[in-house]
C-alpha cells in the first residue's frame, strides 16, 4: 500500500513557504505522493452541481477561494524534493490543448527525473467550461482522444494522429517522459469513467469512497480491450477508520490518499508539517498492505 497527500495547492498550502514545508515534510515522512486540483476559474454563483458533496458545492466556503495552477505548483515543489512523486487529481483533460499539456506534463517529469503521476478527468462545472470557450457536452469524447494524442506524443518516435479533435503529422514533442510515459490515472465517479480508466488509463480514482463495483467495471473493460487488468492501479481517498486499509488492499488498492485542508473531502488529517511525519507509523504499519 502506498500513501499520497491531497489537495496540496489548497489551503494554507498556497502559501510557497507552507507549501514547501508540505511537501518536504511529506517526503520525509514516506509519503509516496503528493496530489493537487484544478480548477482554472470558478464562476461565481455556478449552478452546476458539484457531485461530491451533499450540498452541491465544493468545500472552501466560496468561489474566490485560492487554487494555484497544479502544474506551475508542483513545479515549485519538485525544485525542493528529490523522491516524493507529483500527482494531479485532476486535471480536467478536455479543457486544455492536449500537445501544450504533453510538453508541459513531460518537461515536468523530464525535469523532476520522472516523477510524475497525471490524473485526469472530463470535468462538472458548465460555467467554467463556458468562460474558456470549450464545448462541454462533448467533453467525454474529448477526453478519450485527448489521452490517446497524450500518449503518441510521448511515446512515438514521430508522433502523428489523426482524430476528431485532434491532428499533427511527425509533430516532435521533446522532451519525452523520464520512463517513455507518464502514468495516466482516471478520476471519477461515474461507470464512463470506469471503463475509461479500464481502456486507456493506468489506474482509476474515484474521489470518494472504495466503489467495488466501478473497480469491477475498470477491471472488466480492460479485459475487453485487450489489456491486464491487474496493471491497473486503484487510488482511494483515507477511510474513516484507520483498520479498513487491510480491506482495501485486499480489495486491490494499491493508494490511500491523506486530505491536507477541508477542500480534501473530510475534515483535515494532516494539518500542519509536524502531522506528516507522525504519520510514519501509520505508513509503517500498513505500508505491507497489498
Amino acid at each position: 500500500m502506498k500513501f499520497g497527500l491531497r489537495y496540496c495547492n489548497t489551503g494554507d498550502y498556497v502559501d510557497p513557504a507552507k507549501a514547501v514545508e508540505l511537501a518536504q515534510a511529506g517526503e520525509a515522512a514516506g509519503f509516496e505522493s503528493i496530489w493537487t486540483v484544478e480548477h482554472t476559474v470558478v464562476p461565481g454563483g455556478y449552478g452546476s452541481t458539484y457531485p461530491y458533496a451533499a450540498g452541491g458545492k465544493m468545500a472552501g466556503g466560496n468561489d474566490a477561494v485560492p487554487l494555484p495552477d497544479p502544474l506551475i505548483w508542483m513545479a515549485y515543489v519538485a525544485a525542493a524534493t528529490k523522491r516524493v512523486k507529483l500527482a494531479t487529481g485532476i486535471m480536467i483533460l478536455p479543457q486544455h490543448n492536449p500537445v501544450v499539456v504533453a510538453k508541459q506534463v513531460a518537461t515536468l517529469d523530464h525535469l523532476s527525473g520522472g516523477r510524475v503521476l497525471l490524473g485526469i478527468g472530463v470535468g462538472w462545472l458548465k460555467e467554467e467550461f463556458a468562460a474558456l470557450g470549450v464545448p462541454f457536452e462533448d467533453r467525454g469524447r474529448r477526453t478519450d482522444e485527448y489521452m490517446k494524442a497524450l500518449r503518441e506524443l510521448w511515446g512515438a518516435e514521430k508522433p502523428s494522429f489523426e482524430g476528431e479533435f485532434v491532428r499533427f503529422k511527425d509533430a516532435y514533442c521533446r522532451p519525452q517522459p523520464v520512463n517513455g510515459h507518464v502514468p495516466l490515472i482516471v478520476g471519477g465517479h461515474s461507470v464512463a469513467a470506469a471503463k475509461r480508466a479500464g481502456k486507456l488509463g493506468d489506474g482509476f480514482f474515484p474521489a470518494r469512497g472504495a466503489p467495488q463495483d466501478l473497480f469491477d467495471i475498470a477491471r472488466t473493460a480492460a479485459r475487453e480491450a485487450g489489456r491486464d487488468p491487474d496493471k491497473l492501479e486503484f487510488t482511494v481517498s483515507l477511510p474513516d477508520k484507520l483498520e479498513d486499509i487491510p480491506a482495501l488492499a485486499a480489495m486491490g488498492v494499491k493508494r490511500v490518499l491523506v486530505p491536507v485542508t477541508p477542500m480534501g473531502g473530510l475534515s483535515a488529517v494532516v494539518k500542519t508539517p509536524d502531522d506528516a511525519l507522525k504519520w510514519r507509523d501509520t505508513i509503517a504499519r500498513y505500508g505491507g498492505q497489498g
